[in-house]
């Protein structure tokens, strides 16, 4: 059971994914780094659509609505109501 070993192939073949069973040595690194880049691509992209995002009309008190918490023009016009109560 296994299906045998590794099939012979040919080394002359180059492949920008490293070829036939490849293992680079850093790859947790690679993986580490690469992961911290893309979280920092789309946490740049999240405030950027945070900051122009622009609301004609507010969501109604007590309904769950997830951009509440992170929208600047939400967060103050819930400040006023508090303010004005």
């Amino acid at each position: 059971m296994g299906g045998g070993g590794k099939i012979p192939y040919p080394k002359h073949v180059w492949s920008p994914a490293g070829g036939w069973y490849a293992q680079p040595a850093n790859w947790k690194a690679n993986t580490f780094v690469m992961g911290g880049v893309l979280a920092s691509i789309v946490g740049a992209a999240w405030m950027l659509s945070a900051n122009l995002e622009y609301r004609d009309k507010m969501p109604q008190e007590g309904r769950f609505f997830p951009s509440r918490y992170w929208s600047k023009q939400i967060i103050e016009h819930e400040r006023k109501l508090k303010e004005e109560k």
